[in-house]
Parts: C-alpha cells; structure tokens; sequence
C-alpha cells in the first residue's frame, strides 16, 4: 500500500518500518520545532522556583522537558535548579517525560496514565488533591494546551504556562504539497499522522492551496492512522475521522497496526464513502462492507471457518473466538465505559454493536459475539439487577422459595430484551459478510444460581439448600428459565446470529449425580427447543468430572476450560462433537513467545482433527495486553494442524 507519513523527527526511522512491514512510502513532513531561544517564560519560572514561588511543575513532553532545563542553565546553576525541582511536586505526562526526569535523577510525584492525554495529567493531579491557591507552570509542546491550563484555573490554581519551542511549517513545503496533490489524485491508500499539530498543519496548506475540501473528499476513501488519543482527538474534531489508533501511543504500534488492519479496513472505508457514509464522523456501527466482498463464495457465512468448525468439517486452519473478546482490556471500551453505565451499554444497541465489531476489527477474529450480559432476562421476570463497580452483579430481592418462584413473570424478549435484537441487526449488517456472529445466554442453572444467591457465590450454598429442600421449586424455575431463554435464543436469531452459546460458568460446583438429575434434562430440553439450524455451544468451568453427562445435553460444540486436557477429554467424549477451548487466561500476562509455545500446545492436542475451535478457558481478563491477544489470535492462525501431531 501507498502510504503517506507526515513525521519529521523520526522520519527515516517511521519510513523504514514501513517498508519492512512492504508499504511504499511518501514522506512529506508537516512541521518542524523551532526552539524559544533564552525564554523570558522559562527564566521567570526557574526565578519564581528557586524563590520557593511555585508548588507544582508538570512537564508534558521529553524534549520538552529538555529544552526547559538546557535554557536554564544558561542563566542558573543545574543543581540549584533540580535541587529546587525536587523538593516541589512534579507531573510527568507518560513515559517520556519521565525518563527525561530521571536522567536528572528525580522521580516524579505523579505520572498520568495511558492514554497520556491532558485528561489524564488532570485526572492523577485531582487524585492527590485540591489545587486551589497553588502555583502551577506547566511545560507545553509548541502551543498551549488551553483544555489543562483552563481546567486548573477552574479549580482555584495560579497557572504558568511555559514555552519552550514552538511550531512551524517545514522550511520546504514543496513534499507535502505534493503529497496533498497526491492524496487529492486518489493515488494514496494510507496517511499516517504522529502530532495532532501535523493535522492542522496539512489542513492549512491544503487551504492555501485552494484543495481543502478535495482533500477532506479524498480522505474519506484513504485510510487515516493515528498515534495516540492526542491526535485522534483532533483528527475527530476536525470532522477527518480515524480508522486505527494503537492501544500505545508509539510510532512502532502505529506502523505494524496500520500493516495489519490497513487493507481489511481500508475496503470497508471505501465502501462505506461509495455508500453515501460521512467516514469522517461515522462509527463502526455505520460502516458498511463491499456488496461483492464475497462475490466469489456463495454462502460466505455457512462457509466461514468458524461455522465450518461447528459441523465437524476439514478447515485450512483453526478458528479462533475469545470469550469477552469486547472488554475492559481494550482501550476504545474503557473509553465508552468511562461515560455510561455497564447496563446502559447493553441496553444502548449502537453502543453494544460498536463495542462488538471494534473487538473483531482489533483482534483479527473468526467470530464475533454480541455484547450483553447472561442475566438481562431476569429484569423482565421482575427482579432487579445492578451492576456495582467492582463488585459484579447483584440480584434484588434474590429467589428463595416457592412463593417467589411463582411470583416471577413471564418473559416476552421481543418487547422487554428488544435492545438486544436491535444491536444485533445493526452489528450483523455492519460486520464483515463472511464473519459468524454470536447470540448468547446463561444456561439454567448458572442464571438460577445467581437468582438465588443473589450475587456470585463459592460455595453455593443457598443454590444447593434450595435445590435440595424443595426439588418441586427448584424444577420449577428452571423451567421458567428453559421457556425464557428458548423465546430469547430465538429473538437473537431471528434478528441475525448464526450460532449460539450457553454459558454454564457455575455448573462445576456439582456433582455428576447432582447435574443429572437437576440439570441436565433442563439443558437439554432446552437446547432441543432452539430453533434448528443453527450451532449451539454448551461452556461450563471447573466441568471435568460432568463432561460424559453434559455431551448429553445434546450441544454442538463443547466448551472446556484450561483445568483440562483438550486432546484426552475430547477423545472421552468421542469424536462425533466439536469442541472448545482451552487456554488459560493468565497465559496472556506472559512473553508472546511463551503464548505461542502454550497455544500450540494445544492445537497439538487437538491433532489437527475437523471441529476444533480455539478459546481461552473462560473470558479475557480486564488487564491483558492486547497486544497479546492479538499474538494469540496470529499463534492460532498460522498453526497448520496435521492429522498425525501428536
């Protein structure tokens, strides 16, 4: 692909990686820094600070950092001033302003975390305290960064911004002038931008060129990669858009997301403009694939890899899903999570499907699954449900005899879960034409459970004492429970899923005997009443010992955790199921090479035989790297089975 990057500093370094990852690149540099050579600002405060005069110094960027101290020691001891610097309290904006600081051996009070935005400078100093009456410089990186100095003064602060270079445009203009001719011809697939200064910059002298708006036309059908949130922001302001943002603002991040995702992306993009869609200020939600992107297969989806799997058939590869593969280890998450409610998110159905399709669009998946949650449905059948902050879902009144089973309503999903059919349709219309996506729902024993116990449970015991007192109650809200999820289940597909998953996290805590004979008829009746045609995945955890009773459910699929071995309990079961699973979460906190070594160790058990899907062993943790994940995903993907691995 034709790529045009906009970096000046690290423009060589930017363009090798390009080219090593196969991209042709166009190297047009928007900007330059001009350093603010005996700053009256920074002489005043290094004054004001050896006076005992300031209380707060943040520092926003390394080579800003760096200049502040060089302009200084013309004019003051070095020692004097860091001595004075250390006895104050310091912010450091990200890494590197942070190692700028400990080349002079001071470790900063406070330092932001990712995305490393001014929101989060703000965020860590409302963390330690109140600002009001306290005197405040703040570095800055060629303008001022009005949203932080303004916040600051908001809250009672005397602010000293501080300038120590400022931005220019390049002392040649002519590159990017050519490159903004270039992209206007429709000759460029990707532009790359590492500075929120650089977007203004483009935009200014694409104005003085008279090709503003042709550019903006021609952006809308060129692949837009941006460095970090600082940029994103002003790339979404500008009305330009962005199409990749690495979850590390760093150039390396940017190039290989920009080789991995570039082309995938870049023909939805492109079609989406075709269609009549604002890709500048579209979501993911309003996006739209080529009509002919699968021109060549004649039912992409029941051919798809994934679904293949699910039936048993031979696929060039193994498929791979990631249970919570929408999650709070992915930033964009975080980012929507910041500002709604867990519930709100799954009742809102632009934000469900937005959150559902960046999952597949970051981890290069074979699958997606809709985000909801297992216990959505026992709101309809009258029993509140709140989501508390790191404390999981809790159940109000819980379900505890007789009486209260009978007082449970009945459940029309059509009308009360319409939220979910809805971010269904709008997901599988946005998602790509050959990619399954996933319906799912608590199987019922796991919804009872946390009826019952109101909240999450280790040993169960109200469950347990429940089922065991009044076996008559006990049936009976599990079968309450079977005809809800059956009207549910199918609402999701007619709505547009192309498999299903029952999720038994609970099951484990019973015994064989205890599972069939309270269980498992359930389950199965269940599954036998889902509308046919469709895969049905049955996952539990801690389920060795009840996985000859559960294959009796009558599943497609079997889900097992990582407590088991995948290649001897499938061979247990036989071959005439697929099966699921089953890496450890926590082997996602390791090196890369060692996911890899531990993925393939299991695809080795499953010995390259048709119906094997790979999974973790229960949902992504919150704090994963994503960049494992995504190891994870490529690991699996480039294993090539053999029917004879051991």
């Amino acid at each position: 692909m034709r790529v045009v990057l906009f970096e000046n500093r690290m423009s060589g370094e930017m363009r090798s990686a390009v080219e090593r990852f196969g991209g042709k690149v166009l190297s047009a540099p928007a900007m330059r820094e001009l350093p603010v050579p005996h700053s009256p600002g920074a002489l005043a405060f290094a004054e004001a600070l050896l006076a005992g005069r300031i209380d707060m110094v943040i520092f926003l960027t390394g080579v800003g950092a760096r200049a502040l101290l060089a302009i200084i020691e013309e004019a003051h001891p070095r020692e004097a001033f860091l001595q004075a610097l250390s006895k104050v309290v310091t912010v450091a904006r990200g890494p590197k302003p942070v190692a700028a600081m400990r080349e002079w051996r001071i470790t900063p009070t406070h330092v932001a975390t990712e995305p490393n935005t001014w929101r989060e400078v703000l965020a860590a100093i409302d963390a330690a305290g109140p600002v009001a009456g306290k005197r405040i410089a703040v570095q800055e990186y060629g303008e001022s960064n009005e949203e932080l100095v303004q916040a600051l003064r908001d809250r009672g602060a005397e602010v000293t911004p501080i300038a120590v270079y400022t931005w220019d445009l390049p002392e040649d203009c002519a590159p990017l002038r050519s490159a903004i001719e270039t992209i206007v011809a429709g000759e460029v697939e990707v532009v790359a931008f590492t500075s929120a200064q650089q977007v203004r910059h483009v935009l200014r002298v694409a104005a003085e060129m008279g090709l503003e708006e042709r550019l903006r036309d021609a952006l809308k059908r060129v692949f837009i990669g941006s460095v970090g949130p600082t940029t994103t922001e002003t790339l979404r302001r500008l009305a330009l858009g962005m199409d990749f943002e690495p979850d590390r603002p760093k150039m390396g991040d940017l190039v290989r997301g920009l080789s991995r995702h570039g082309k995938y992306l870049l023909r939805r993009k492109r079609a989406s403009a075709d269609a009549g869609v604002d890709t500048g200020r579209a979501t993911r939600v309003d996006l739209v694939w080529p009509a002919d992107e699968c021109a060549d297969c004649p039912d992409p989806l029941q051919n798809s890899v994934f679904l293949r799997a699910c039936r048993r058939e031979p696929t060039d590869y193994t498929p791979i899903w990631i249970m919570r593969q929408a999650g709070r280890y992915q930033r964009e998450y975080r980012e929507i999570r910041a500002k709604v409610s867990f519930l709100e998110m799954c009742k809102r159905p632009e934000l469900a499907a937005e959150v559902t399709l960046m999952a597949v669009d970051r981890l290069g998946v074979d699958a997606a699954i809709i985000f909801a949650d297992i216990l959505l449905i026992v709101e309809p059948m009258g029993v509140g449900l709140t989501f508390n902050e790191g404390e999981g879902p809790a159940i109000t009144p819980p379900v505890r005899d007789g009486h209260d089973v009978d007082a449970l309503a009945e459940v029309e999903p059509a009308e009360s879960l319409s939220f979910v059919a809805e971010a269904i349709r709008l997901t599988r219309r946005a998602l790509h034409p050959a990619v399954p996506l996933l319906g799912f729902c608590g199987a019922p024993f796991t919804v009872a459970s946390y009826m019952i116990e109101g909240r999450g449970s280790r040993d169960f015991r109200q469950t347990k004492t429940f089922m065991y007192r009044d076996p008559g109650a006990w049936h009976a809200l599990l079968d309450r429970l079977v005809w809800a999820h059956v009207r549910y289940l199918d609402e999701q597909i007619a709505a547009g899923v192309q498999a299903v998953q029952l999720f038994d996290s609970w099951v484990g805590c019973l015994s064989p005997e205890d599972y069939e004979e309270f269980v498992l008829p359930h389950t199965r009746t269940l599954i036998e009443s889902i509308k046919p045609g469709i895969p049905i995945i049955y996952f539990g955890t801690n389920t060795a010992t009840l996985l000859k009773a559960i294959k009796e459910v009558g599943a497609d699929v079997i889900g097992f955790d990582w407590r088991v071995n995948l290649g001897q309990k499938w061979a247990d079961i036989g071959y005439d199921v697929a099966v699921q699973g089953n890496l450890d979460p926590v082997v996602l906190f390791a090196t890369p090479s060692e996911i890899r070594r531990r993925a393939q160790r299991i695809l080795a058990q499953a010995a390259g035989r048709p119906g094997h899907i790979f999974n973790l062993g229960h949902g992504i943790l919150p704090d994963t790297p994503i960049d494992h994940a995504i190891t994870l995903v490529d690991a699996v993907h480039e294993y090539r089975p053999t029917r004879d691995t051991a």
